[in-house]
């Protein structure tokens, strides 16, 4: 992965921690390499913001995927999701794009709650996951 497509941090914390086969995934949002946040479109010339509850769930799980590829995992080895919504009113626009990431059948466990707000007020998903990979010791 090129050191371009890395998104920092916005804390001292790091994107996943492996302890034994499992892999955690700190929250992870939207937030692009160039520090934009994806599925935010200013829609006129007051500055007006939309937010984009499918663009930003489907680039969450996309960064996500990213982190656990650092750890050598997919998203097929998550096992357990929480999710964190601004706004219960966007659930069923985020349900529709994480089905395009999981299936009830092998999908992990998933947790949806609401929140108030998240660490930046163009933010409305956050998702954390926990993965299960066997680690080969060579």
């Amino acid at each position: 992965m090129d050191k371009d497509d890395i998104v920092t941090p916005r804390g001292a914390y790091p994107h996943t921690k492996r302890v034994g086969d499992f892999i955690f995934v700190s929250g992870t949002s939207s937030r692009q390499p160039d520090n934009t946040i994806a599925g935010v479109d200013v829609i006129d010339t007051m500055g007006t913001k939309y937010l984009n509850i499918e663009v930003q769930t489907r680039e969450v799980l996309k960064n996500i995927e990213r982190n656990l590829a650092n750890e050598g995992a997919t998203l097929s080895d998550v096992v357990d999701v929480t999710s964190f919504l601004v706004n219960m009113n966007d659930f069923a626009v985020y349900n529709k794009v994480y089905a395009e990431f999981f299936d009830v059948e092998t999908g992990p466990t998933r947790t949806t709650v609401a929140v108030h707000q998240l660490p930046h007020p163009d933010l409305i998903v956050e998702i954390k996951v926990v993965a299960y990979k066997k680690f080969n010791v060579s």
